[in-house]
């Protein structure tokens, strides 16, 4: 178990203790514009008290402004199957469901929730249209697609959009310390020692993201990376088994983050295949579990991430880190909540993610 950058951690501990999470709008007095993920200018009102949020991770990040109470609706993801929302915010349990597919939207629901604001999927440009033809209020299309700095422009701009602008500049000057604590920890280690990495995403064994920065921050190289995305607007591909053969991947991570009765591929997929038993990860036993993308990403659980993999990629090179108890703390500064990192692993099995 290992520590990285302490000083880096408790600072961004004080960050945000210092700022509320809870709380009605600061500094914020009057309407404003904000430019989307799609390119498009949105005007916002001033008050913006109802919000229906079809876009898992601009939903946990409202919750992490502290504006959970102001959801009116979400998507039928996050309502249904996402084990973590119940986690971050018990409340939201009652929440209707407005969407399930793009092709499956409520729009008679949604209207009569009578949200001053939608946030949506710029991958879902249909409903993204349709929602702005027929409901005639903002919708806000927002995806951080796999960018560290996407994502925290992200909060910035709902923190501005809600009013919670000090609470979110709290958000990011923490990210930003542990995210440059981690870097800094790896910086010096040549790219000759920095393992070769193939992520399993997404429910099988060969599709795989071609840019991954929890990867890349903690000191990996990902395989991947010479791929081009599958099709524009995306960082998913499908790698050919000969093609994961001929990386000879030091390191193959596969995503863990649903509940051990969800997964189709699992360490064994890797460890058993006769296919690849040439990898040096199957033959050292570095086939683990990472928490990767769960319907977009979750700004705390993305960070636990990134310090997880640093200690799988460097661990005699970055310290000591505990990640029950550092996962832990960095949900009580996102989402005020004790022991709910602890409530994610007990779902996810974490202390298991070493064995299948």
């Amino acid at each position: 178990m290992i520590r990285i950058q302490t000083i880096s951690l408790v600072l961004a501990a004080m960050i945000l203790a210092a700022v509320p999470l809870a709380g009605g709008p600061s500094g914020f007095d009057g309407g404003q514009t904000v430019t989307d993920s799609l390119g498009r200018t949105i005007a916002i009102p001033g008050k913006v008290e109802r919000i229906l949020s079809l876009q898992p991770e601009i939903t946990r990040i409202i919750v992490a402004l502290g504006a959970g109470e102001r959801l009116v609706g979400v998507d039928y993801f996050i309502r249904t199957h996402d084990h973590l929302f119940p986690i971050i915010f018990p409340e939201g349990r009652d929440l209707p469901a407005v969407s399930n597919t793009p092709e499956d939207m409520n729009f008679e629901m949604a209207m009569k929730l009578d949200p001053d604001i939608i946030f949506a999927s710029p991958t879902e440009l249909r409903m993204v249209d349709s929602l702005q033809d027929k409901m005639r209020i903002p919708v806000v299309a927002l995806a951080s697609m796999g960018s560290f700095e996407k994502l925290l422009g992200e909060i910035s701009l709902v923190g501005r959009a809600l009013g919670r602008e000090e609470r979110a500049a709290a958000l990011v000057k923490a990210f930003r310390s542990r995210l440059d604590g981690v870097r800094s920890a790896v910086s010096s280690i040549p790219r000759e020692r920095r393992p070769r990495v193939y992520l399993s995403f997404w429910g099988t064994l060969t599709r795989t993201p071609v840019s991954y920065e929890p990867v890349e921050a903690a000191g990996g190289l990902n395989c991947a990376a010479e791929l081009l995305p599958a099709y524009l607007g995306t960082v998913a591909t499908v790698a050919q088994v000969e093609q994961i053969v001929r990386w000879q991947p030091d390191i193959v991570l596969v995503q863990g983050n649903y509940p051990p009765a969800g997964r189709s591929v699992r360490l064994e997929s890797f460890l058993r295949d006769p296919r690849f038993r040439s990898l040096p990860a199957v033959r050292n036993g570095k086939v683990r579990y990472t928490f990767g993308f769960w319907y977009w990403w979750d700004p705390a659980e993305v960070l636990i991430e990134t310090l997880y993999l640093a200690d799988l990629f460097h661990a005699g090179a970055v310290g000591v880190f505990d990640l029950e108890k550092e996962g832990n703390a960095v949900f009580k500064d996102f989402y005020g909540i004790e022991g709910g990192f602890s409530s994610l692993c007990r779902i996810l099995a974490c202390g298991d993610w070493d064995e299948d």
